[in-house]
């Protein structure tokens, strides 16, 4: 045995999460198995990150520090939210070294922790109204016929917290008189990281897949899909790494793509009730207008030329391939409403769930009991309870239920 036989530090009751500002309170160990001489044992609290040109590489190219002092962030309000990509990390230490005297080799230890920074999505513009995007593909088919496609894609909202539900509608007119390739739904991640030179790293995170159009058809598909455990967007403070996600609407055949910008933060979006605007009737006295009961003659020649369009049809969902967040955890997530007795009378404070982590994939967030920080072998960012599930044990529900008990006047609008 050494003459060190426990140098270690330890934070105050187990806390691996902190707020920008909060102190971090713990202490240093340290045990001796023989008189040891120093000088002194020095903590300090340091933050950085580090980017790399080749992935899960150690050799930084580029590193920025947000802070190297003793132990407090009360001055340390913009330190970005911990991250951790293939390219490079967002990463919060403390460590401790006992100074020995010359030509001794100095001890060293460390303790990891991270820093929860929460992205309010209200102070995003326009982030509560729809998001709407849309794109005509004209094509030719069987040598010498054209037509063309209509792609429209909307979601309810513009930015979401980890298990809130995304609701998509797409609105496909279908100007041919070939059937399209089945409708697929993406929901991605693009990390961008700034080394000598722009790196990319886009990942799928969620995949909707529905039918197809048939000929001369218009159809409506409405899905929905629940947003996991991610890190949240643009990651404030740092700009070495940068965090985007889109919902990418798009067929194979006609080749047609809708790219909609979607923000991922930690306090969700308050809506506003929303009430219909009455417009300026007729003055008293007015004529009432005269409404034609038949359309012009010329417009009514174009109409019989072209083929008829039914109405539309609803598309059925072939597949589903996402994880699912346990229902238990929905109400914990940061911004979820506290819930209020039902007498009116003041609700008790409740405790603060506590914060964890997954290892390997630095994204805090609330969970229930006393969750603590499990290894995840999947390439997504997930939460512990999504370790030891294989594919998701029942399909999502659909959109009429998940919508049966919602404000008409929130569904988005074809």
């Amino acid at each position: 045995m050494g003459r060190v036989q426990l140098f270690e530090v330890c934070l105050s009751h187990g806390r691996v999460v902190y707020s920008p500002g909060e102190p971090l309170v713990g202490a240093v160990r340290v045990r001796l198995g023989a008189p040891l001489p120093f000088r002194a044992i020095r903590v300090t609290c340091m933050g950085s990150c580090r980017v790399s040109n080749k992935a899960n590489d150690a050799a930084w190219v580029v590193e920025e520090a947000y802070f190297n002092s003793a132990l407090s962030l009360a001055d340390k309000a913009t330190a970005p939210t911990s991250f951790e990509g293939l390219f490079g990390k967002i990463v919060y230490q403390v460590r401790a070294t006992i100074d020995t005297p010359r030509f001794s080799k100095d001890h060293q230890c460390s303790r990891v922790f991270y820093i929860l920074s929460p992205l309010n999505l209200n102070s995003i513009p326009d982030i509560e109204q729809p998001n709407v995007a849309s794109t005509t593909k004209k094509f030719s088919y069987k040598l010498v016929k054209t037509g063309s496609v209509v792609l429209t894609a909307s979601t309810d909202l513009r930015g979401y917290v980890v298990g809130q539900v995304l609701r998509l509608q797409a609105d496909i007119e279908n100007q041919s008189g070939k059937d399209t390739s089945p409708v697929v739904a993406s929901l991605l991640q693009k990390v961008s990281y700034q080394a000598k030179r722009w790196i990319y790293d886009v990942r799928t995170i969620a995949e909707v897949e529905g039918a197809g159009v048939k000929a001369w058809k218009r159809a409506q598909w409405q899905e929905q899909i629940l947003v996991p455990a991610l890190p949240q967007s643009a990651l404030p403070g740092c700009s070495l790494i940068h965090v985007d996600y889109y919902l990418q609407v798009s067929l194979k055949v006609p080749e047609a793509t809708v790219t909609l910008p979607v923000f991922i933060g930690n306090i969700a979006v308050n809506h506003a009730p929303l009430s219909p605007r009455l417009g300026p009737g007729p003055p008293p006295g007015a004529p009432i207008p005269v409404v034609p009961s038949a359309p012009p003659q010329e417009e009514a020649e174009a109409a019989a030329s072209s083929p008829h369009f039914a109405d539309a049809v609803s598309l059925s969902t072939k597949s589903h391939s996402q994880q699912q967040l346990l229902p238990a955890t929905f109400g914990s997530m940061p911004g979820a409403p506290e819930p209020r007795p039902q007498d009116g009378s003041p609700a008790p404070h409740p405790l603060p769930p506590p914060l964890c982590i997954s290892t390997g994939a630095t994204v805090p967030y609330f969970a229930e009991g006393s969750a603590g920080p499990v290894p995840t072998t999947s390439t997504l960012i997930l939460p512990p309870e999504y370790s030891s599930w294989g594919y998701p044990y029942e399909a999502p529900p659909s959109y009429e239920q998940s919508c049966g008990g919602a404000d008409p006047s929130l569904t988005p609008r074809s």
